[in-house]
């Protein structure tokens, strides 16, 4: 393994790089949630319209992960990593030049593409090129990489789209994308392709029903995540009626508490990992319950806002870990569906709420998306009963 001949020191240099590069790669796929009214502004249209360019994005990246990763199977990782910051550099350019809604779209899933490949590829590469026993360290790191987008990535990219317009918080990121890809160069040895699996083993991996059972659950938690989530800057001015520096500032506190949901579950995922989940969608099922309550105080929405933090990144650190645990022999495989699945589950809670918000009223976006959340809650038990071993991160794999 290439970190075997490299310092610590450049072991954690080039993991750091990565959760850099994840951080923009998230922040790209967020900051339209804190954007949604300026664009819809700037081309005249609603803001529940504009949100279907959420569900665009997220289901081009769920259709075309596993085959885009299966296409590139063989590319050496260093030179497949380049190529797809090229791309998504290329694509900002034209979101930051998109003459209408249709352009922006189309810039959209250009970024998409990249990100498709980019996800798949990315928590293995993180493992391989952290030094010896860091696995859990390394995914943390990551994860925290994803976290700062919440925290910083998508409050500035607002910020920024409030007072320079929507077009330069594109502009950024892709300037952004630029300098990381410079420091991936310098950084980053060849890379050959190891344990990426290939259509063999999709039959190998749909019979790993502890698998299975766990994608099913990745799919409806994050459904009834999205459902509210997607439309939380839009609920804040017109449902709350507080201002959009208020906005700026919940989105900002839900981001923030991510990072104490990832320091949580570097201390305690190896041991606990269900539990931990289990109780995070319990609480992620609270937070949809009481978001139209709590929208009449500042300070309850503020609160319901970290423990909703906490728990979303709880939820996907632990599900991240659970597929590479199951999937040790095909890890680029199963994180590409895993990928897919995720983005399912975002495109479809983004659709959800958008038609709430457009046919029924976005004050019910917390009630509605508790529901799926209620099921995710009940499959979890019953899956975590099931399988109380396996869909544990077994420490002598690392």
């Amino acid at each position: 393994m290439t970190t075997n001949t490299v310092s610590r020191r450049v072991a954690w240099l080039r993991v750091v790089t990565l959760a850099i590069a994840a951080f923009i790669f998230n922040t790209t796929e967020f900051v339209p949630v804190g954007l949604l009214s300026d664009i819809a502004a700037s081309f005249q249209m609603e803001t529940a319209q504009v949100g279907i360019m959420l569900t665009i994005y997220a289901w081009v990246v769920a259709l075309l992960s596993l085959p885009f990763m299966l296409l590139t199977r063989q590319v050496e990782r260093r030179k497949l990593l380049i190529g797809l910051f090229v791309l998504f550099i290329a694509s900002h350019v034209l979101s930051f030049l998109a003459w209408n809604f249709q352009v922006l779209v189309i810039s959209r899933i250009g970024i998409a593409f990249a990100h498709a490949i980019f996800w798949s590829i990315t928590a293995s590469l993180a493992i391989r090129l952290a030094p010896a026993g860091k696995r859990a360290q390394a995914l943390s790191l990551l994860a925290t990489g994803t976290a700062l987008a919440m925290v910083l990535g998508l409050p500035l990219g607002r910020i920024v789209g409030q007072y320079f317009g929507w077009r330069s918080t594109f502009f950024i990121i892709g300037l952004g994308a630029l300098i990381t890809l410079l420091c991936l160069i310098k950084l980053l040895p060849k890379l050959p392709s190891e344990h990426s699996g290939s259509l063999k083993s999709l039959p190998v991996l749909f019979r790993r029903p502890a698998l299975m059972s766990l994608y099913l659950l990745t799919v409806v938690v994050v459904t009834a995540h999205y459902t509210a989530y997607s439309y939380i800057e839009p609920f804040v001015q017109t449902i709350a009626g507080f201002s959009a520096s208020f906005a700026t500032v919940l989105l900002l506190l839900l981001g923030g508490a991510g990072i104490i949901g990832s320091m949580l579950f570097g201390k305690l995922g190896n041991r606990h990992a269900s539990l931990l989940v289990s109780s995070a969608i319990g609480l992620l099922l609270a937070c949809l319950l009481l978001l139209l309550p709590a929208s009449g105080s500042e300070t309850h929405l503020a609160i319901l806002s970290i423990v909703w933090g906490v728990a979303i990144m709880i939820i996907g650190l632990g599900m991240q870990v659970k597929v590479l645990a199951l999937a040790p022999d095909a890890t680029d495989v199963a994180m590409s569906l895993f990928s897919g699945i995720f983005n399912l589950g975002i495109g479809a809670g983004a659709l959800l709420g958008n038609q709430i918000s457009l046919h029924l009223s976005m004050e019910s976006i917390g009630y509605l998306g508790a529901i799926p959340a209620l099921a995710a809650l009940i499959w979890s038990v019953l899956i975590f009963r099931k399988w109380p071993v396996t869909l544990e991160e077994q420490p002598q794999n690392v």
